[in-house]
């Protein structure tokens, strides 16, 4: 029997979807807005479709993903999906004995912190994550005029589970191996690169919109280390990523300092957690980037009219960019109330972009 041809990947026409205009730099007809985590514990659909359910073998159930992903879609009527995926899917696909502890985190079976041991890292193949192109595939058929965001962890922060063992609180094992054993470090952050972008560009292939590179620990670095250790990588990832014409969003938690560095690296669109005002974040790289942020995730915890005035800010904030998606400034807490995301969308699509 001749083996089964994969189908091809669903081709939409968006280039007028308000969040795709607004990572383009252009000034679309509303503020588009999603949110980091959209899919996930805040959700009480989301929580029962979890029960029994391990999160990476989510992550790599096709339908499952596929369900998960569009459920914010369907509930706050937000301006993009972004794959229902974990930054160590990548790493677990390829065979590293990585899990994910309940209340912990990624956990790593054996950490890494010699040459042979990043030798012994095994590379990804494409077909490796067939279910998550597989998800995307089926997401697309669903999502209509909406766009679908794939993503992928930046390097740094690959490399700091996989040295450390699981997360942490000073990266000191990281940082002890990127000082003292710099071969190292690169050979390690070399393979990372090629990893994550073997995983991006397959979620590219198989037909997704845009693309967000995510650094959750690089701002546990001063501008010189991430410009020596981190930023020839990250760049590595996305500009391998140039051909295909999709935004490339690139965005790291505490990384104020980090923004003219982070903005070099060949993104299209910089994220910015909430600590940097987006007029100053604007300023920091070189107005050329749309902005995508910013708003605290803590402040949907407040009264109504404290959320309302806090994102009319950031909507003023955002104007200072050549283009602004608006999001949180890191992702959705467990315990938000959906129905405060819901208002803050209709809100969000009111005002003036």
């Amino acid at each position: 029997m001749a083996p089964a041809v994969p189908a091809l990947p669903v081709r939409r026409d968006l280039r007028a979807a308000p969040f795709l205009r607004a990572a383009r730099g252009e000034r679309p007809s509303r503020i588009p807005v999603w949110f980091m985590r959209q899919a996930g514990r805040s959700l009480p659909e989301y929580r029962a479709l979890r029960a029994g359910h391990d999160m990476l073998a989510a992550c790599l159930t096709p339908d499952l993903a596929c369900e998960i992903t569009l459920q914010p879609v369907r509930r706050h009527g937000v301006d993009a999906a972004i794959l229902f995926s974990d930054i160590v899917v990548p790493l677990y696909a390829a065979g590293v004995g990585v899990r994910i502890v309940p209340g912990t985190g990624p956990v790593v079976a054996e950490p890494i912190r010699t040459l042979d041991d990043v030798e012994r890292l095994p590379p990804l193949h494409p077909e490796q994550v067939a279910p998550v192109t597989e998800t995307v595939g089926l997401l697309l058929r669903e999502l209509g005029e909406t766009p679908l965001i794939g993503f992928a962890g930046a390097p740094f922060t690959l490399a700091s589970y996989l040295v450390e063992g699981g997360p942490s609180r000073n990266h000191e094992r990281t940082k002890a191996l990127m000082y003292s054993a710099p071969d190292v470090w690169h050979a390690l952050m070399a393979r990372l690169a090629d990893l994550t972008g073997t995983f991006l560009q397959a979620q590219v292939a198989a037909g997704v919109d845009a693309v967000q590179l995510f650094d959750s620990w690089a701002g546990a670095l001063s501008e010189r280390d991430y410009r020596e250790y981190v930023l020839p990588h990250s760049t590595r990832v996305l500009r391998g990523l140039d051909g295909p014409g999709v935004p490339r969003i690139h965005f790291g938690v505490g990384t104020g300092e980090l923004l003219a560095a982070m903005a070099e690296a060949g993104a299209d669109v910089v994220g910015v957690d909430w600590r940097v005002p987006l007029d100053e974040a604007a300023r920091r790289t070189g107005g050329t980037h749309p902005l995508q942020g910013n708003l605290d995730p803590a402040v949907l915890f407040a009264d109504r009219a404290s959320v309302e005035a806090q994102a009319r800010r950031i909507a003023d904030e955002g104007r200072s960019a050549p283009g602004h998606v608006f999001n949180l400034g890191h992702g959705v807490l467990p315990e938000t109330d959906p129905d405060v995301l819901t208002r803050l969308v209709e809100l969000v699509h009111t005002l003036r972009p």
